[in-house]
This record gives C-alpha cells, sequence and structure tokens, in this order.
C-alpha cells in the first residue's frame, strides 16, 4: 500500500469510525460513568504519519531541495484527569520514534540521508460529550513538544545533522467504548504541528526548514478509577 493511499484511506477510516460513535453514543447503555476526580490511563500503539514539506535550503543546498519522512509505530501512553465530568486534561508519552530522512525535490537522487529521533510530549485539555455512555466520543487541543536527538546523517558529504525542537499546537478526536466496568477500547486520531530547522555541517553545510506536521493514529486499551 502507497504512502499516499495509506494518508488518504486511514484519516477517511477514522473520520468514519468516530461519526458512527457520536450516533451511538446516545443510544448505548451505561456501563461506566466518567466523573469528576477520575483519572484515566491508556496504553497502546501510535503510529506518526508524517506529511513533511521542506523550503528555504541555504548553504550549498541547491533551490529545490527537500525531504521525505517515513511513518514509524511505538508504544504510547495517556494519564487524564477529569476536572469535571465533562473536562479532562491529558498528558501523552511514548517511548522514542525513529525516523529515515530521503532525499527528495532536487535531492531525490540522494536516497536516505538521515536518521532521527524524538519524543513528542502532548498536553491537551478534552470535552468529553458522553461521560456516562458506554460508548464515549471526546475532542480536545492544546500544545507539543518535540525533542529531537540522536540524528545521524549519511550521504551528501555532510558529518553531522541536528534538527531544533518545536513547539506547537494539537487537535485530537477519540473514542472510549467499554468492555465491561473495568476495562475500555480507545481509538484516537491527532494532528500536530511540528516545525523544525535541520541543520547540515561538514563538507556540506546548510539548513532546510521542515515542517513535519504529522497525523497519529492510537489504538488503545485503558482503564479509570
Amino acid at each position: 500500500m502507497s504512502k499516499r493511499f495509506q494518508k488518504r484511506l486511514i484519516p477517511s477510516a477514522i473520520a468514519g469510525a468516530l461519526a458512527v460513535g457520536l450516533g451511538l453514543a446516545a443510544t448505548t447503555g451505561t456501563a461506566q460513568a466518567l466523573q469528576q476526580g477520575d483519572w484515566l490511563v491508556r496504553v497502546g500503539a501510535s503510529t506518526v504519519e508524517p506529511n513533511e514539506s521542506s523550503s528555504n535550503p541555504t548553504g550549498a543546498l541547491p533551490a529545490g531541495s527537500e525531504v521525505s519522512i517515513n511513518s514509524n509505530t511505538q508504544l504510547s501512553f495517556t494519564v487524564a484527569y477529569m476536572f469535571t465530568n465533562n473536562i479532562s486534561f491529558e498528558i501523552l508519552g511514548a517511548t522514542p520514534f525513529s525516523h529515515d530522512i530521503s532525499g527528495a525535490g532536487t535531492l531525490a537522487g540522494a536516497g536516505k540521508i538521515a536518521e532521527i529521533k524524538h519524543l513528542p510530549p502532548t498536553f491537551s485539555v478534552n470535552w468529553h460529550f458522553q461521560p456516562q455512555a458506554r460508548l464515549r466520543p471526546y475532542v480536545g487541543a492544546g500544545i507539543n513538544y518535540t525533542y529531537f536527538y540522536d540524528e545521524k546523517t549519511q550521504g551528501l558529504g555532510a558529518t553531522d545533522i541536528s534538527l531544533d525542537s518545536s513547539w506547537g499546537p494539537a487537535v485530537q478526536a477519540g473514542l472510549d467504548y467499554d468492555i465491561n466496568n473495568k476495562w475500555f477500547l480507545n481509538a484516537n486520531v491527532r494532528y500536530i504541528k511540528i516545525s523544525t530547522t535541520a541543520k547540515l555541517t561538514g563538507a556540506v553545510t546548510g539548513n532546510l526548514d521542515v515542517d513535519v506536521d504529522p497525523m497519529v493514529y492510537t489504538l488503545a486499551v485503558g482503564t479509570h478509577f
């Protein structure tokens, strides 16, 4: 399956599931009831699917230099606290994501040019539409901090590459569905604004602005207490 097809198919599938969930929530019986003071813990897998674009090459990087960034899946978790029956504050964490960076545009012939890792902690305030229902849709907005590290470069004649850390907004929509009175399943989709500058040093020196701007898809299991 091509990356372009995945970018079209996955958001459509998630959006369809969320739409069905919103319709079912009003008629689904109660198994667990969220209320003020509850903690929610979810653990699962998240896929980061970049929607990258590049601009402003400088130094030895030719005009039209671009990069392509592959997707990656890692263990993820969220911890949320219910401030009211409908409003929660949530923290998203994950094991480090790893990505290959390949040349595109006028760098298309360069192949793989770097490997990077990053941690993307995200802080959100969420609105839970049906806290008393068995199927509970929610939406949220907040801020993301992405820390890039362990960058390695190959090709292009550069000996080092570094990426600036990023602060940016994040939005999400998700569904919790009760399995029983203790555990629930979760599906979630996020958009995160991640902008960074890649800096090459060595025989080839130059900077390239990169907007990563990924969609993040999560499936998880959770509990609340």
